[in-house]
């Protein structure tokens, strides 16, 4: 399998190099892809160095699938490009993700809606997808009319830029800074642009990008979210309303049993998902499982899962791994 990485030298495209290493993806040829500066640079990719091209020299090389970590810009000029010569191109950014005719795909939900037919796949926000893995299988069930998410979300989901301000800030060290405002002991409601509703960007991608995964525009959400000076892993506080009632034993038994979510939840002994307990795991973590005493048929819990893994590296390896069972990715 030809394996492109576009964006290779960034903290996603960094981790999907990761991802690829630990999950022996079959890779036979490796192309690692990146902008015009970083050409020539040298990346590590299971203890053997390769030199990142750029994009017109991996066009060439016609990869099976290329892995689209580089920015919505670059993926709307250079993605088609791609897709012309046979590529599968499996992209991260938001700029295909709302296109009627693109899949937008987590694995665990909704690959039955990819086919052969697909040679642009979106890879979801990261805060949407370890959402929706702990949604679908209590949608299946319950049916839920109405999600209210408050989410707290670190620095990586911004970048290598923003990991350093908060670092610099923590030292005392003067330097660029990829936020308006300190990050370090502080929190910051406001993640990607202010849109015409007073919601960002950011808000409303949880809002449209649920309702495209799940299939069902019926489902009701509002969003607020906000960067939190932590380093790596997105947490999200869930309010959920069902149709249907439900036990929380149940909710339970159902989330234990659902693909890539981990329950860990149990109180008494202080156990409940945190960033630090997700870090560098492909899994989302789900605890403080409980009602919503103030209202019908609706539950209250706590997501985790790290960001740069299952919530865009890992998550866009799994949708190439689903095509290759399948039979959807010619080797």
């Amino acid at each position: 399998m030809k394996v492109a990485v576009v964006g290779a030298t960034g903290l996603v495209g960094s981790k999907m190099l990761q991802v690829l290493a630990e999950r022996n993806f079959p890779v036979t040829e490796l192309y690692p892809v990146a902008s015009e500066k970083s050409v020539g640079k040298k990346i590590k990719f299971k203890d053997k160095e390769f030199e990142v091209i750029s994009m017109t020299d991996a066009i060439a090389k016609r990869p099976d699938v290329a892995l689209f970590s580089a920015g919505g810009s670059t993926s709307k000029e250079w993605a088609p490009k791609f897709a012309e010569v046979g590529t599968v191109v499996i992209d991260n950014s938001s700029a295909w993700r709302m296109e009627p005719n693109i899949p937008l795909v987590v694995p665990e939900v909704n690959a039955g809606v990819l086919t052969k037919n697909d040679k642009i796949i979106a890879n979801p926000n990261c805060s949407t997808i370890q959402m929706v893995v702990v949604l679908k299988p209590l949608h299946d069930v319950y049916k839920i009319k109405r999600v209210v998410v408050s989410t707290y979300q670190s620095v990586t989901g911004t970048g290598k830029n923003a990991v350093d301000q908060l670092m610099n800030e923590r030292n005392g060290i003067e330097g660029n800074r990829a936020y308006a405002y300190q990050i370090d002991l502080n929190l910051l409601p406001h993640i990607d642009v202010f849109l015409e509703n007073d919601y960002t960007r950011e808000e409303m991608k949880m809002v449209n990008e649920t309702r495209k995964i799940m299939g069902d525009n019926s489902i009701r959400l509002t969003a607020t979210t906000v960067r939190v000076p932590v380093v790596g892993g997105h947490s999200e506080a869930v309010n959920i309303e069902f149709e249907k009632d439900f036990t929380v034993a149940d909710v339970r038994a159902i989330l234990e049993k659902a693909p890539g979510v981990i329950v860990y939840d149990d109180v008494k002994n202080l156990k409940y998902p945190m960033p630090i307990l997700a870090h560098d795991k492909d899994d989302t973590f789900v605890g403080r499982i409980r009602r919503d005493e103030s209202q019908a048929n609706t539950l209250n819990c706590w997501i985790v899962s790290d960001n740069l893994r299952k919530g865009a590296a890992t998550n866009a390896v799994q949708i190439a791994e689903y095509l290759i069972k399948q039979g959807l990715l010619e080797q």
